[in-house]
């Protein structure tokens, strides 16, 4: 079989890579594991999250278009809960969003100077006019 080469487009998110834990203030005793990696031989990101109980585990595929400079990712969850979201990571700037109707949602996140942080919040909207706050969520790089 032969390999594929690394996806070129995917080499903005190399920092992403890695092991991490994840913390989101409101639930204090909440902390997940979370790994990204790469699959087929760099075609595609995984971001895994392994999370205790009542909150979901869940996995994301990352990909994008050549033609694109949005990526998109497909999320899958515990729950059964089926998400495609639109991605960008640019200069340590990390952002997601859904357009759905009923609930949109958009994450905002930045890498930290030395790569070991990311400090990101997630918001979401019924309407798609009113957006509220949802939580606040801080990466750690383990590995």
């Amino acid at each position: 079989m032969t390999s594929m080469p690394p996806n070129p487009v995917l080499e903005p998110l190399k920092p992403l890579v890695g092991e991490w834990t994840i913390r989101v203030p409101t639930f204090e005793e909440a902390e997940a594991a979370v790994t990204c990696e790469w699959l087929e031989d760099g075609g595609f990101l995984r971001i895994h999250s392994a999370s205790p109980p009542p909150f979901p585990t869940a996995t994301q595929l990352v990909g994008r278009d050549d033609s694109s400079d949005v990526y998109t990712v497909l999320y899958y969850d515990s729950r059964g809960v089926s998400r495609v979201y639109q991605m960008t990571f640019d200069n340590g700037l990390w952002k997601m969003w859904r357009d759905a109707p009923g609930f949109d949602q958009r994450f905002s996140g930045t890498l930290s100077a030395d790569g070991r942080t990311i400090q990101a919040a997630w918001e979401k909207s019924l309407d798609n006019e009113t957006w509220e706050h949802d939580f606040d969520i801080i990466y750690t790089k383990v590995t």
